[in-house]
């Protein structure tokens, strides 16, 4: 069953469909059923609000309570009754000290504040029993104002959930997801970590946050530790590991895609033989220690068999082939070189930024007279309960 505690240009809590007796007659006609409490109200009476508030906890059956646009004032005191407190994740919640319109004498007015203080000690008490927050902090966010959207009034433990309106992941697809798509190397690796008898279906949004990232650093780490690169004559092929039969080969750095089905020379003069992105075949061709250019006609011999000039035509390709990556990586940083260098001087002074700020100017006038953020305690004791509860 579903009760709503919505306001409407008469009624607020303590009056209307929001009063302590329309709830109980809702209550009453549950007769133990579950029910959800739907708020979005300004506040208003708060011994209504109190009464609402123990009828709530009293009820046999199970009650969870949504905020669904605003708790402000008492209203906070009624969402504070669900077994379960869900809060949208558009919503506010707002906590204030009681007040009260009164007059007369200072005898009169004294026995007012006198009341409030102990109006104040039960609202504070509801608010500790949920939140598990200590007294001195709780009446700090009290006399503050406090204004909570719903990942403050979570972080604070007035909630127990937010509402996002998002499809539910679970953490077992979103590790599926990784592994199905990581290279097999990779995947070798992860899986070692990862894959242990654990319950890892749990709908936890921050646990899938640092299982993400985690899984991100993972894969960053492996791609820096394990990716090495061979340049043939057919381009560069990427590796984890040396160059060994039986070896994954790759055409790209994130060892995604393997190399394409081909015999491959490198400037080595070794001859690999890829099949399916895996190599089939490794041989080592026996090269001169000399250098080439420098070696004397009479050393050259012709070779015998055709298949000899072939290969050797091959390896010279490749080692061509690995030069010319490296002078256009010479180019590039060359000419990034140059370009800095034909800057005008009136282009380097617009490139160095200063935030100095001159006493007086208009920014600094500006900043002076900027209002403070939406949810900012104002008292020190505040501010440091705050950033104590929210471990910030």
């Amino acid at each position: 069953m579903k009760i709503y505690l919505y306001d409407t240009e008469t009624d607020c809590i303590g009056s209307g469909s929001l009063s302590s007796a329309y709830v109980k007659s809702q209550l009453d006609a549950a007769a133990g059923a579950d029910v959800a409490v739907h708020i979005s109200s300004v506040g208003g009476s708060a011994f209504d609000a109190i009464a609402i508030y123990d009828l709530l906890k009293k009820y046999p059956g199970n009650v969870t309570t949504h905020i669904d646009a605003l708790a402000a004032s008492a209203a906070s005191v009624v969402a504070m009754a669900g077994g379960k407190i869900v809060m949208s994740k558009y919503a506010l919640l707002m906590i204030h000290k009681p007040m009260v319109g009164s007059g007369g004498n200072a005898d009169e007015l004294l026995k007012d504040v006198q009341m409030l203080n102990v109006v104040q000690s039960r609202l504070a008490q509801i608010y500790m029993d949920k939140s598990g927050l200590d007294g001195v902090t709780v009446n700090s966010l009290i006399n503050s104002v406090t204004w909570m959207t719903a990942d403050q009034a979570l972080n604070l433990g007035f909630v127990d959930a937010i509402e996002d309106y998002c499809e539910t992941i679970i953490n077992s697809a979103l590790i599926k997801k990784y592994t199905d798509t990581a290279p097999a190397v990779y995947q070798r690796c992860i899986n070692k970590i990862l894959t242990q008898k654990t319950t890892m279906n749990t709908d936890n949004r921050e646990l899938i946050e640092r299982t993400t990232s985690v899984l991100d650093k993972i894969m960053n780490f492996f791609k820096r530790v394990v990716n090495k690169q061979t340049i043939t004559d057919k381009g560069t092929l990427h590796h984890s590991g040396e160059l060994s039969e039986g070896a994954e080969a790759y055409q790209d750095e994130d060892l995604t895609t393997p190399a394409v089905t081909d015999t491959y020379t490198t400037a080595d003069g070794e001859q690999l033989t890829v099949k399916q992105g895996r190599i089939e075949k490794l041989t080592s061709v026996a090269v001169d220690d000399e250098d080439e250019e420098s070696a004397p006609a009479a050393k050259f011999k012709l070779p015998v068999k055709p298949g000899e000039v072939q290969n050797r035509l091959q390896e010279v390709k490749a080692r061509l082939h690995a030069q010319n990556a490296l002078l256009k990586e010479a180019k590039a940083a060359l000419e990034e070189a140059q370009s800095r260098l034909s800057k005008t001087r009136e282009e380097v002074k617009n490139e160095i930024k200063s935030d100095f700020t001159p006493e007086g100017s208009k920014r600094s006038s500006k900043a002076k007279t900027e209002t403070q953020p939406f949810f900012a305690p104002q008292s020190p004791l505040a501010q440091k309960a705050v950033k104590r509860a929210v471990g910030k």
